[in-house]
This record gives C-alpha cells, structure tokens and sequence, in this order.
C-alpha cells in the first residue's frame, strides 16, 4: 500500500512524505516493534540517525514491510554524527550506518551537526556528494544548519542541501532560517514540532483544537503543514502514532493561523547548532 500522507518533490525532482515517523530516544529494543506499526497505520517515512542507536531496528521494520511491499514506497533517513565528521571518516559512517539498516541504498542522509568548531562539515558534505553520485544514496541534506553554514556550504561546494531538519515549532518558528530555505530551493523539515511536548499545554492551541474538535498535536502538525514545514513527530502508542498521522482531514482558517503565528517566543527545547560539537 502506498502513502496516506502527501508527497513534495525535494529540490532533486525526488519525492518525500511531508510527515513521517521520528526514533529519537526511541528504545532500540522498542525501535522495530514502534515502526512496524508506523507504517501498518500508514507511514512510509521513517527517520533514524547513527546518534540514535536505533538503525538496526528501523532496518528490520523496512525488511519486514518489504516482504509485502515495495522499495519505492518507503523513504528512510538516517544521519552522520558529530565524532565521525571529515571525508573518510564520513564514508566509513555512511558503511556502518548501512550495514545496521540491512539496505542497499538509502533515501537521505544528513549531516546532524554543523559542529563549526570542528570545521569539518564542508569536507563532510563532500562526503556526502561523493555517495550521492555512487548512487548509494538518493538525496543529500543536513540537520540544525544556521545560515552561515548553508552559505558557506554554497560558496565553496556550489551544492545546496535539498533539505535542512531543524527544531521548529509554535515557539520557535525560524522564519528568517526558513525565508533563507525558500530562497535556495531548501526543504524545511521540523525535529520536534511538538517543542518536546511543552507546546501541546498551550492554551491557545488547546483552545483551537476544542473549536475544531482535534487534538493539540494534531493542530499543531496540521500548522506545520499549511506552512509548507515537514514534521517527523514520535510517539510511542498505536494510538498517538495513529493520531499524528490524522491531519489531512481538516484546515485551519486565517485566524487559527494567525493565532499560531503569534505564539512564536524563539524559545528553544534543544540544544542550539553554535553550541553543539
């Protein structure tokens, strides 16, 4: 079965769910399991990274789904983690990453880190063209990039990231990072668009999702999707995972979204790219 959830054309013609299936602090023990019944509700999109600890079980749900469906259907993202940036030291995590996933080639890739204390990334991201151009991997992009490094990354590579997978949500909307994004063919892609949860008490959300009947979470994802914002919300029920995915049923007028908008206070629930190495 195919997707239940739209597709965008990323800036490389290649198509990707607009919402999909985060591990974070998933259980590897739970990983295969909670995945499994992500894409027996209807996701096809699942994200993992190498900091995660969760490859092998995300690959086992892809294996597991394939034995009835087909490759195209799924879209799998994994990331390359800060200790292992640099050129070789890239390809040799890619390898890795891979074998744990058991597949042969993979949709996304990203750098999670800019780490610019490092100075590494730019090298990195070669890394990351040269598997592209292997054909080991579909599409390259990159997590929690600022703009200096998106225009650094221009300037001495001439390749954009077709994807940035950044902390976006109510509280922290990013609108100058994502006008940037809009501006060099960059797909937005929020981690954590629940903000860690601390959003869904929102009284203003609460308050919108009692008018139209949903769920704060579902209000929220349904915002980052009339924004044009791809979301990777984790859950760990069949009921939630379910839930999230329940968004294209209904629309937030002008004034829900206005309400929305106002509530951005540049807050942050993770850790901030400067700070990070």
């Amino acid at each position: 079965m195919s997707s239940l959830v739209p597709r965008t054309a990323l800036a490389d013609g290649t198509l990707m769910d607009v919402l999909g299936y985060g591990v974070y602090k998933v259980p590897p023990d739970d990983t295969e399991e909670l995945c499994s019944t992500a894409l027996d509700v209807g996701y096809r999109l699942l994200d993992t990274a190498a900091l995660y600890g969760n490859e092998a079980g995300v690959g086992a749900a892809a294996r597991r789904y394939l034995e009835t469906g087909t490759r195209e259907d799924l879209f799998i993202t994994s990331k390359v983690w800060n200790a292992d940036h640099g050129y070789e030291a890239t390809l040799r995590a890619f390898d890795a990453s891979m074998e744990l996933l058991g597949l042969d080639q993979l949709d996304l890739y990203l750098i999670h880190w800019p780490c610019p204390s490092k100075d590494l990334y730019v090298d990195t991201w070669r890394a990351l063209e040269r598997l592209r151009a292997d054909g080991r991997v579909r599409s390259i992009g990159v997590s929690n990039f600022q703009e200096a490094h998106l225009e650094r990354l221009l300037a001495e590579t001439g390749v954009a990231p077709v994807l940035n997978q950044v902390e976006l949500h109510p509280y922290l909307q990013q609108s100058g990072l994502r006008s940037f994004h809009e501006r060099h063919g960059i797909t937005t892609q929020a981690w954590s668009p629940l903000g860690r949860g601390n959003v869904l008490v929102d009284p203003e959300i609460g308050r919108i999702a009692a008018e139209l009947g949903r769920t704060p979470a579902q209000v929220i994802l349904r915002w980052h999707y009339q924004h044009d914002v791809l979301t990777i919300p984790k859950a760990s029920s069949r009921e939630r995972i379910s839930s999230n995915l329940d968004i294209f049923g209904f629309t937030l007028d002008d004034a829900h979204l206005s309400a929305l908008d106002a509530l951005d206070r540049d807050q942050r629930f993770g850790s901030h790219p400067d700070t990070v190495g």
